[in-house]
């Protein structure tokens, strides 16, 4: 964490300039994420100490403006003493607000969680719930399961449109308090997939971070997990398709149709449909005349153009139900 410089900036326009001025401007409280390897999947509180607007040759004749953001992370230091906050210039799709703190909740298995841990807010599964208030966490990106209390963890949310989703304060407000009565929930198998059913399953694979791929359940197995046959990926000698077993936390549905779209924007949260997955991404630009975008990939730090008709606007799946993600103006 030594002075990064991150490799892609975020053009101005459509809404960008409203969404800064409102969230990003200097001393703002952030959090901050991180692209390096060991870090990935982690969001750091930090604050805004400027917005650095810079001129990008794009050709010879025409020059875009764009701009990044110098950050003061809280919890990371730059010097061994930890006395001196770490100051870095990041890409602004880095950058979200902090999010607010909610009172304590109930947790359910499976349902998906941020656990602060090493400094961070990292994304995790919730497995089951412990004597004591405590859970069990499953992390996806180092496939490591730990125990935390309550009060270190935060339903998960995605900030997307100047919004979080799910948005603050959804759900059953009675559902969610703490209750001294409540059995620890230790099932994490509630949600049931039958056979011949349409799914997305996911690959904790190197290269597949972040893709959902179309599948078929063949069968539940004993173990309880399943066994599946994806629709689009082909075994070596290509004479059949790819039959693999997951576990409940590699399948979900396939997300309900939202229906057409009629624009994206810059910072929406889309899923892009390539090399045969779905894989979650953000706006960052609107191409003119031609309906295609330009999509920014967290997780591989690439950015790659699209036509509309191969993007979808994301959904999470949360606590076995469907979010969606603020309405496209």
């Amino acid at each position: 964490m030594d002075g990064r410089r991150a490799l892609v900036s975020i053009p101005m326009g459509d809404n960008f300039e409203e969404i800064l001025n409102t969230y990003f401007t200097n001393g703002a409280e952030v959090e901050i994420s991180s692209n390096d390897d060991g870090f990935r999947g982690a969001w750091y509180e930090g604050k805004v100490i400027r917005a650095v607007s810079k001129k990008v040759r794009k050709t010879q004749s025409k020059k875009e403006k764009r701009v990044e953001v110098v950050v003061e992370y809280e919890t990371l230091m730059a010097d061994e003493a930890g006395k001196v906050p770490l100051q870095e210039t990041v890409d602004i799709v880095q950058v979200r607000p902090r999010q607010p703190r909610e009172g304590l909740r109930r947790f359910k298995s499976s349902e998906e969680v941020d656990a602060f841990y090493n400094d961070g807010w990292w994304e995790g599964i919730v497995i089951a719930a412990l004597e004591g208030g405590k859970y069990s966490v499953f992390f996806r990106a180092t496939r490591e399961q730990l125990d935390f209390a309550g009060s270190d963890l935060r339903l998960h949310r995605e900030w997307a449109n100047g919004e979080w989703i799910p948005r603050l304060g959804d759900g059953d407000a009675e559902e969610n308090k703490i209750s001294k009565e409540e059995k620890p929930d230790n099932d994490i198998s509630q949600q049931t997939f039958h056979q011949g059913m349409m799914v997305e399953v996911s690959s904790d694979e190197e290269g597949y971070d972040g893709a959902w791929f179309v599948a078929t359940v063949v069968k539940q197995l004993d173990s309880g997990n399943y066994m599946v046959e994806y629709q689009s990926l082909r075994n070596d000698d290509d004479t059949a398709f790819v039959q693999e077993e997951v576990d409940h936390m590699h399948i979900r549905p396939c997300p309900p149709d939202t229906g057409r779209v009629k624009s994206f924007k810059v910072f929406d949260r889309v899923d892009a449909l390539y090399n045969d997955g779905w894989w979650v991404g953000t706006i960052y630009k609107v191409l003119r005349g031609n309906n295609k975008y330009i999509v920014y990939f967290s997780n591989t730090k690439e950015e790659l153009t699209f036509k509309q008709a191969d993007l979808r606007q994301h959904q999470d799946w949360v606590n076995r139900k469907w979010k969606k993600a603020p309405k496209v103006r």
